[in-house]
């Protein structure tokens, strides 16, 4: 395997149009004799299906939810970055992308960020002329706030619902195409297999998750947008379908994956409440901009109401130790910095897990009325889950799995290792090195789909000409047996246990040696550990029903097997990885608690490529050079 990243030559600001200039066109003619299979309605999945549709060329589009704006995009609250410089702050593309690369830790190619901050103006455009209600000041003018690690003001959003504006200008978009007859829709259909042909990507296997039956789609070309692998902890920020199942099967067949041990803790979560629960809410990471996060500063007052603490008794943390960010800190160390106070004994609520986030100070300053214009929903949201009033009492929360910044190992032309298969959105490892500044997600998601995929897969369709297939061809009958008799055998094993309970299992076990904190023992025994569980999986797991049917104990059994696997990849990135980074805080590599990097020996991108079955994954690397921001140790004190 080799990794050609395709990095255009050239200054850094012009590389993009450089490109662009340089790419190989289809012509509009020629374009309707392409076909494009695109997997995920979210937002990378579904503005790539609608702009390559506008484009001329054939696509069809595959989700497993009923309908594509379930997809998990709608889930994404806090808002979107773009480098508008509307505050007159101080904020431009180069600040956006330095932003960026710094909040990865230096794990992150340089050409990729600089591209997304160049586009990030672009996107906000796109969504406007949509019809996305973005919030507004009183003139008229689109309303910003701050997130964690920057110190401009250049998110934009709509209440705590951007994700869900946006997923509806992109779905509104893909509808339109849709009804043109540019895109056929497959809703209730879950990928469970990539077509590889000639040692190009050539279509997928699909089961219809209605009637069960497994189909075979075939193309010119796959792109893959089916987002992240959070919930291999089980409890986690993502919707329950959330799974890895798309990217590791193409993992399987060949194309590399990067920084699977990269996953991204959020600091603002609802604390869990019980062995009952089956996932965690996200409060958006927006409420750090007026709420202040806080614990007592003695164990003795954990147990009190917060209004009985007075001022002097409250440890103001992130204020205290990151004076110039201090509650906009980047989610990382937010995260580890809760988990400290926790660990000392000095959280709150039920077992000591949870932190204050408290609005009062803006309540005073701001009123009522503008902290609801600003968080109503969120605080309704709050609410209701907890029964607590968050107007009058702090919130309570606590660190959670969230994003995935590791995926499919991709060049800058978001194409895997495999020709043919582009990878868009979370789905790919690309732009946020080993930690996601907050409101970069949406950023890349719709820049992926909207500005870059449409214009590189025409580059790959001009270069490769594939020839034509058909469903009969031996390769496509391989990869349909294949998820038959997967299929197949989970039906047959008729086991004691649920496939709930292995999930569970394997998330704690993820959770307490993969998890916030990791360590070379911890993961050794989590490598231990994963394997035989996932024998005891396909020795006495229960999966009810039958394949011919709507099944989801079934769904989720083929999920949790890929979990089963993946886990391990996951396990043995970290292990390999010796030092911290990001979202990857090995405990052995600190510094006064402080991540510890170590760029002499690990500034590149773990390529993993499969090995077979049983057999240990080979590690690739792609150096990484930092020709413009230069590496120093990242620092928001």
């Amino acid at each position: 395997m080799e990794l050609k990243s395709k990095i255009p030559s050239g200054p850094l600001a012009d590389k993009w149009d450089k490109h662009k200039f340089e790419m190989k066109l289809v012509n509009p003619a020629n374009k309707r004799k392409y076909h494009v299979i695109v997997v995920g309605s979210g937002l990378a999945g579904a503005s790539a299906a609608a702009t390559m549709s506008e484009l001329g060329y054939q696509v069809s589009c595959f989700c497993f939810q009923d309908s594509p704006r379930r997809a998990h995009s709608i889930a994404a609250q806090g808002g979107i970055n773009a480098a508008k410089n509307y505050q007159n702050d101080g904020d431009s593309i180069w600040r956006l992308f330095y932003d960026t690369v710094k909040g990865g830790d230096f794990r992150s190619r340089e050409a990729n960020v600089y591209r997304l901050a160049q586009i990030s103006v672009n996107i906000i455009d796109q969504c406007v002329a949509q019809g996305v209600p973005f919030a507004r000041e009183y003139g008229g003018l689109l309303a910003n706030r701050s997130f964690g690690g920057a110190q401009v003001s250049r998110t934009f959003y709509a209440r705590g619902q951007t994700g869900q504006q946006l997923l509806l200008g992109a779905y509104q978009a893909l509808e339109k195409e849709i009804a043109r007859g540019g895109v056929k829709m497959y809703n209730r259909h879950e990928m469970l297999e990539l077509v590889i042909v000639d040692g190009k990507a050539r279509g997928i296997i699909t089961r219809d998750l209605i009637t069960g039956e497994i189909e075979s789609h075939l193309a010119d070309a796959v792109v893959l947008g089916t987002g992240g692998y959070g919930n291999a902890y089980f409890l986690s920020t993502n919707a329950k379908g959330c799974n890895v199942t798309a990217t590791y099967r193409a993992y399987q067949r060949g194309a590399a994956f990067a920084n699977p041990c990269f996953t991204q803790i959020h600091p603002t979560c609802i604390p869990q409440s019980g062995d009952h629960q089956s996932k965690l809410t996200l409060m958006s990471e927006s409420l750090r901009n007026d709420g202040r996060v806080w614990v007592p500063k003695s164990q003795a007052d954990c147990g009190l109401p917060p209004s009985e603490i007075p001022e002097q008794n409250r440890d103001y943390y992130l204020e205290r130790k990151y004076p110039s960010f201090g509650n906009l800190s980047p989610r990382d160390i937010a995260s580890r910095a809760a988990k400290e106070v926790c660990d000392e004994g000095r959280g709150v609520g039920p077992g000591g897990r949870g932190v204050y986030l408290d609005f009062a100070d803006a309540i005073g300053r701001l009123g009522v009325h503008m902290i609801t214009e600003r968080y109503g929903n969120l605080f309704e949201m709050y609410e209701r889950i907890t029964d607590e009033n968050p107007y009058e009492r702090p919130m309570r929360i606590y660190p959670a799995v969230h994003y995935t910044m590791g995926g499919l190992w991709v060049d800058y032309n978001l194409m895997s290792t495999i020709p043919g298969l582009h990878v868009i959105g979370e789905a790919n490892f690309s732009d946020h090195g080993a930690n996601r500044l907050g409101a970069s997600a949406l950023m890349q998601g719709l820049a992926d789909g909207y500005f870059v995929i449409p214009y590189t897969i025409g580059d790959y369709l001009a270069s490769s000409k594939p020839e034509p297939i058909t469903a009969d061809h031996a390769e496509v009958r391989r990869s349909m047996e294949s998820v038959l008799a997967r299929q197949t055998r989970l039906l047959g094993i008729k086991g004691k246990r649920t496939v709930d309970s292995f999930h569970r299992q394997l998330g704690h076990l993820m959770w307490e040696k993969c998890g916030m904190a990791r360590n070379a023992s911890g993961l050794k025994e989590a490598l231990n550990e994963i394997p035989k569980l996932r024998e005891e999986f396909w020795q006495n797991v229960t999966v009810p029903g039958s394949g011919a049917e709507l099944n989801q104990s079934l769904e989720k059994a083929g999920r949790v097997a890929d979990f089963l696997e993946f886990s391990e990849l996951m396990c043995l990135d970290a292990l390999t990885r010796e030092e911290s980074c990001g979202g990857h805080f090995r405990e052995e590599y600190q510094d006064a608690g402080e991540a510890m990097r170590n760029d002499e020996k690990f500034a590149f991108v773990s390529a993993w490529e499969y090995a077979g079955s049983g057999k240990a994954p080979i590690l690739h690397k792609e150096p990484l050079e930092f020709e413009n921001v230069h590496l120093s140790t990242r620092s928001y004190k």
